[in-house]
């Protein structure tokens, strides 16, 4: 997706890319939805070219019309050769990725215009043919043989007239009906727009009772407070609620498709409202689904994870920390499990092991860092390396995150990790201290997050709803993280 338009999916005018040069999987393929080329796995249009970077170039639909642009690629995206940075496509064009690079053709289908029937002008002697036979004037002298056509034709009149008046009966029936269906359906989409915001409210009034419980128990040990018992009671009867609330506006498994099904699951898992969630985010998290299933990289890491023991422990201290189990799929987009690995050098330091602590958070999280701090190299003495530790840093460092920043909000937390806090904080703080109006959502519609993290968020999500269910999506192993909670 791109930045532009993060909610729009499918586009009205079906676009056709046609190969004109270079080597690419692809042939000609037509899309109705946002695409990338690239020389990466999970770009749609593929191509084996060193001059075609990993993310090259996407197409999107906007505002009632394709545009094209560069991803910061190396050698650049070049329309009727000159370099571009985003532009509206004409109706059909060529894209060349680098000088004499891959050139892909484009070509935007138009929609066929309605051809209106010419009426046929009337003929004089038609005109006069009606008048003789068909006329109700009986003053005129006409011939015994006209005179019978007329009968003829008065007789079958009459009976067309009655068998057009029960046809206007008939027409008046359905319409009295159509006109107490419309009234019915009229009410109906008023009492769905009221349970509507009855579920909101109720949800983000159990999202507010949540902090304020968090932060009660930070302050001290008030777990057999009566005060404090009575609002945990009201937070879970409200969740309760919500549940219910769901089930009657049609978010169930029952109504659901299975992949649709799960995505509305693992977004309230992450204490995301799932009766408010923007237009096309299903269909945003099947897309990165796609990305996920068009390369080996998610067996690959869980296969690393579970020899390593790691699901059940990440799981573990995730639940211990009062955080869903699914942030396991964090440390997957973060490193692929794998606890050596080193970031780049940034002004911030060198992030390091599976969670990708930089020095300053370690710090903070009681995380030793050791003599090779600044060497992007892993270092046996830094803790970060530490599956155990940083595992236990990382979760307090997510709940930390749900309760202040994140106002309870989940994958807002996600993007607070990968944007880092302190460059958040200033644009969280524009927004009022409370989950109804503080949370991924919000963040979503306003157009607020850089393509890194909104794609950093939606790879997390799409990964955790093929967790949930590998078999689904054509992997041969079970959930994870599977545990005892219901689904």
């Amino acid at each position: 997706m791109t930045i532009s338009d993060k909610t729009q999916i499918f586009a009205a005018l079906p676009i056709t890319v046609r190969i004109k040069k270079g080597k690419a999987k692809q042939g000609t393929t037509r899309f109705a939805y946002n695409f990338r080329i690239g020389r990466g796995e999970e770009c749609d249009i593929q191509f084996n070219d060193p001059q075609v970077s990993s993310n090259h170039a996407e197409v999107f639909w906007e505002d009632g019309q394709w545009w094209v642009k560069d991803l910061g690629s190396k050698n650049g995206t070049y329309l009727n050769g000159s370099r571009i940075t985003q532009v509206a496509l004409p109706q059909q064009t060529a894209l060349e990725l680098a000088i004499n690079g891959p050139v892909v053709e484009l070509e935007i289908e138009q929609p066929q215009a309605k051809k209106a029937a010419a009426e046929e002008p009337r003929q004089a002697g038609m005109t006069q043919i009606a008048e003789r036979y068909f006329s109700d004037d009986d003053t005129r002298q006409v011939g015994e043989h006209t005179m019978l056509i007329r009968q003829a034709f008065h007789k079958v009149r009459g009976k067309q007239r009655k068998r057009y008046r029960t046809i206007i009966g008939a027409v008046l029936a359905v319409l009295i009906i159509a006109l107490g269906a419309l009234y019915y359906q009229t009410q109906r989409v008023k009492k769905l727009e009221a349970l509507h915001a009855t579920a909101e409210n109720v949800f983000y009034t159990a999202r507010t009772l949540e902090l304020q419980l968090a932060k009660l128990q930070a302050r001290a040990d008030l777990s057999s407070d009566p005060q404090v018992l009575e609002m945990r009671r009201e937070q879970q009867q409200m969740e309760a609620n919500y549940d219910k609330f769901m089930e009657e506006l049609g978010i169930s498994k029952e109504k659901l498709t299975e992949e649709e099904w799960l995505i509305y699951k693992v977004a309230r898992l992450f204490g995301e409202c799932t009766v408010s969630m923007p237009k096309g985010f299903v269909e945003t998290v099947k897309q990165y689904i796609r990305y996920w299933r068009g390369s080996s990289r998610f067996a690959n890491a869980v296969a690393r994870a579970r020899v390593n023991g790691y699901p059940k422990r990440i799981r573990e201290i995730m639940l211990a920390n009062g955080m869903p189990p699914q942030f396991f799929y964090l440390a997957l987009q973060e490193s692929n499990f794998d606890k050596e690995i080193c970031g780049p050098e940034t002004h911030a330091g060198i992030a390091k092991g599976m969670w990708q602590f930089i020095p300053g958070t370690a710090f903070k999280y009681n995380l030793r860092t050791g003599p090779l701090i600044d060497v992007r190299r892993a270092d046996p003495l830094d803790e970060r390396h530490n599956f155990e530790k940083s595992t236990l840093a990382a979760a307090r460092y997510l709940n930390d995150l749900y309760q202040r920043e994140a106002q309870a909000s989940g994958l807002l937390v996600m993007a607070c990790y990968n944007w880092k806090e302190t460059r958040i904080r200033e644009m969280l703080n524009q927004m009022p201290e409370s989950p109804r109006e503080r949370n991924f959502w919000k963040l979503l519609n306003r157009n607020l997050i850089p393509q890194e993290t909104y794609d950093y968020v939606f790879y997390i999500v799409a990964a955790a709803v093929i967790g949930e269910n590998p078999r689904l999506f054509g992997l041969g192993f079970d959930n994870p993280i599977k545990g005892d909670e219901r689904d």
